[in-house]
């Protein structure tokens, strides 16, 4: 599936893979690295940081987009994650709710360090998304 152009995943999944080097994990030792791409052409990163408090960690994709959100920046198009498992990781239920509230059709691309990556819609990680027109229904 190519919802966005190679080059562009490729350079994201890069800019993912080095936030991933900032990643506070001490807990887990499951770093994540995000970088969201935004309709100015500039690119955010995040990276998880936990706490001894595990309810008080917060993950990569959240960073990023807080970050982004806190630059006046709310046009997000693609979101890449890279994680420290072998495996794709994919972005937890409460982060895919999170983005969903900004664009509930961005493509997410999925990667790890050994070239492998998928690409999905957030529509398809998350169907039936929450959202605010469930808030205006009476």
């Amino acid at each position: 599936m190519s919802l966005i152009a190679k080059e562009v995943q490729e350079k994201l999944v890069q800019m993912a893979q080095k936030a991933r080097g900032n990643a506070y994990a001490p807990y887990s030792n499951y770093r994540v690295g995000v970088a969201v791409l935004l309709a100015d052409g500039s690119i955010q990163t995040g990276c998880n940081v936990e706490n001894a408090s595990y309810g008080a960690s917060i993950c990569g994709e959240r960073v990023a987009y807080c970050a982004a959100i806190a630059n006046g920046k709310l046009d997000f198009v693609a979101v890449a994650l890279v994680t420290s498992a072998e495996a794709l990781g994919t972005p937890c239920g409460v982060c895919r709710q999170f983005m969903s509230e900004f664009n509930g059709k961005i493509p997410v691309i999925m990667a790890n360090d050994k070239g492998e990556s998928r690409v999905a819609t957030l529509d398809e990680l998350l169907p039936l998304q929450f959202g605010k027109a469930e808030l205006a229904a009476k």
